[in-house]
C-alpha cells in the first residue's frame, strides 16, 4: 500500500476525509475469468520460456534438483507429464520441462535409483480409488505427490483447471463433473525408473559456490531477500521420484449406488468378488457413466490398445472397461512393454529451508516467506464451483 500523502499545514485547508473501506471487488462473469485466466497463463508461459533461456537453468528430473514451484502454481501439469494437457501430436517427447537448478555438489553419492526391466512379468499395480466428489477425485490422481508446506499438493496441478479442460482430462463428460455425482477411480500403473535420497542431506554437503553466496548475503527480516532467493535458487528440491506411465477410467455414480458398491468392496475386499459381480458394479446399468480409458501420458497408440483389448460383451451391450486386466496376466504382460517411461507417476518435493540449517534465524524467515506465499497462491487462484 502507497503511504498517504502528507497533510497541508495551510490554516485554510480543510481536513482529509476518513479513507472509505476497501470493498470487494465484484467477479467478472465466468466466461469473462475463463478468458482472463487463459491470458495470464500465456503471459506466464511465455516469462517463463525468457527465463529458461536467459537463466543458468536446465530441465532435468533429479535428485536433489531445485525448482520454484510458483512459476507455475496451479499448471504444473503444463511442465510436468502427469496427465493428458493437449491432444495435439507432439513431435517432441519430454516428461519434465521444469526450469532446475543444482544446489547442492555430489548429490549423485547420496541418490540411488533403480529400472524394473525384468521381462515376463507386469512391472506395476493395479488399484482404485473411492472419491465421495470430485476433490477427492483429484486428490485420488495425485496422491502420491507431495510438496512440503503444501496441504494440498493436488491444487499446484488443478487450481487451473476450468470444467471443461478438468473433464476432458479425466474422460468424462462435462456434465458429469459438475452436478452430483460419485467416482471410483481405478488405474494400472507401471514403474519404469525410481530414484530417491538414501538418507537426509548431511549439515556438511558441500553447497554450489553461488549458492553458498547468496546464503552468506541473505537477509532475515528483509522479504525482498527471501523472495529473490527463491527466484533465483527455488523453493524445494526433489527428494524422490518415480515415471513409467499408466492407464486410468473414472467410473460415475450417482450416490446411491456409489454407497453401495464401496460398501461391499470395502467389506470383502477386491479379490474376494466374484468376475461376475465385478463387471455388474462397472457396467453401464449399474454406473451413471464410464469414462474414457486414458494413459497418463496421453499416449494415442496405447489408448487405441486399450479400446481394442480392453471390450466387454454382455449379451447386446458392448463396453470398454480397465476391470478386463484384473487378473489378466497376458493382458497385463503385453501392456508391460506399451506402457514405456513417457509420464511422472510419484514425486516428492521438500523445502529449501534445508540449505539454512547452520543458521537458525535465516532458516525460520525463509519458513515463514515461502509458507505465506503458498497460502497466497491457494487463496489466489480461480476455483471451481465447490462441491
Amino acid at each position: 500500500m502507497s503511504p498517504s500523502p502528507s497533510s497541508s499545514s495551510s490554516p485554510c485547508s480543510r481536513p482529509r476525509p476518513a479513507p472509505r473501506p476497501r470493498l470487494r471487488p465484484r467477479l467478472p462473469p465466468r466466461q469473462s475469468l475463463c478468458c482472463l485466466w487463459q491470458w495470464l497463463l500465456t503471459l506466464l508461459t511465455l516469462a517463463m520460456l525468457v527465463l529458461a533461456v536467459s537463466g543458468s537453468r536446465e530441465s532435468q528430473l533429479r535428485i536433489g534438483k531445485a525448482i520454484n514451484i510458483f512459476l507455475r502454481y496451479g499448471y504444473l501439469g503444463i511442465s510436468m507429464r502427469v496427465i493428458p494437457y493437449n491432444d495435439s501430436a507432439e513431435s517432441e517427447r519430454w516428461i519434465f520441462k521444469e526450469p532446475t537448478r543444482n544446489i547442492y555438489m555430489n548429490m549423485s553419492a547420496l541418490a540411488q535409483s533403480h529400472e524394473d526391466t525384468t521381462p515376463g512379468i507386469f512391472h506395476g499395480d493395479f488399484h482404485m480409488e473411492f472419491c465421495e466428489n470430485r476433490r477427492q477425485l483429484f486428490q485420488a490422481y495425485f496422491r502420491d505427490f507431495t510438496i512440503d508446506r503444501l496441504d494440498k499438493p493436488w491444487e499446484a496441478f488443478t487450481g487451473g483447471w476450468f470444467m471443461d479442460n478438468a473433464a476432458k482430462k479425466l474422460g468424462i463428460n462435462t456434465s458429469f463433473i459438475q452436478g452430483d455425482y460419485s467416482y471410483v477411480l481405478v488405474r494400472v500403473v507401471r514403474f519404469r525408473e525410481t530414484g530417491k535420497l538414501n538418507s537426509e542431506i548431511p549439515i556438511n554437503q558441500p553447497l554450489e559456490a553461488e549458492v553458498g553466496a547468496r546464503i552468506q548475503q541473505f537477509q532475515a527480516g528483509n522479504l525482498t531477500s527471501a523472495v529473490r532467493f527463491m527466484e533465483q535458487f527455488g523453493t524445494h528440491y526433489v527428494n524422490s521420484y518415480t515415471t513409467g506411465n499408466s492407464l486410468y477410467q473414472v467410473f460415475v455414480y450417482s450416490r446411491k449406488n456409489y454407497k453401495m458398491i464401496k460398501d461391499r468392496v470395502k467389506s470383502k475386499g477386491l479379490n474376494a468378488l466374484s468376475k461376475l459381480d465385478l463387471y455388474n458394479y462397472f457396467a453401464p446399468w449399474f454406473a451413471e457413466h464410464l469414462g474414457q480409458i486414458r494413459s497418463a501420458s496421453g499416449n494415442a497408440t496405447v489408448e487405441r490398445w486399450a479400446r481394442r483389448k480392453l471390450q466387454y460383451e454382455y449379451y447386446v451391450v458392448k463396453y470398454v472397461t480397465l476391470l478386463k486386466l484384473h487378473g489378466n496376466s497376458t493382458l497385463l504382460r503385453s501392456l508391460d512393454s506399451l506402457l514405456g517411461n513417457d509420464a511422472i507417476l510419484q514425486l516428492d518435493l521438500k523445502a529449501m529451508n534445508v540449505v539454512f540449517r547452520e543458521f537458525p534465524e535465516k532458516q525460520s524467515w525463509f519458513h515463514e516467506v515461502l509458507d505465506n506465499n503458498m497460502k497466497l497462491w491457494e487463496l489466489n487462484m480461480p476455483l471451481m464451483p465447490s462441491r
